[in-house]
């Protein structure tokens, strides 16, 4: 039983010590192009679901329009706006959680305590953007 504790305790401290692992510049830069990349598509396809969902909201208000139901219409406008910020926080989410994965990559360019540093600032950067778009919605 102590063989495991001591197996798993020594996994955990290798496991800590790659993750401050400096990564050389070649590294660095081929693993912050591909999460670029990677940033771009996530934020189109978020931007392409909004779309999509603002574009039904608005197809049910035209009907409720077309349909002359007062009550309908106020509910689906009031649906397309809630569709719409809803949709807005998304895309700031998703431009928020980009830029955390590039700057994340970036910090693997550093060494130790200063990469941790670094990464624990992109959290925090990602955690207060997520804040505000909630805070915004």
């Amino acid at each position: 039983m102590q063989l495991k504790v001591l197996c798993a305790v020594a996994a955990a401290a290798f496991a800590l010590t790659a993750c401050n692992k400096q990564e050389s510049a070649a590294e660095v830069q081929r693993d912050v192009s591909k999460a670029q990349a990677d940033a771009q598509r996530e934020v189109a396809d978020a931007r392409a679901d909004v779309k999509e969902a603002n574009a039904d909201a608005d197809r049910k208000v035209a009907n409720a329009i077309t349909d002359h139901d007062q009550d309908d219409v106020a509910k689906a406008a009031h649906d397309a706006n809630e569709t719409a910020d809803k949709g807005k926080e998304k895309i700031v989410i998703a431009q928020a959680e980009a830029d955390h994965k590039i700057a994340v990559e970036k910090c693997d360019a550093l060494e130790g305590s200063q990469q941790r540093q670094c990464k624990d600032d992109a959290d925090k950067t990602l955690d207060q953007a997520k804040e505000a778009a909630k805070a915004n919605r």
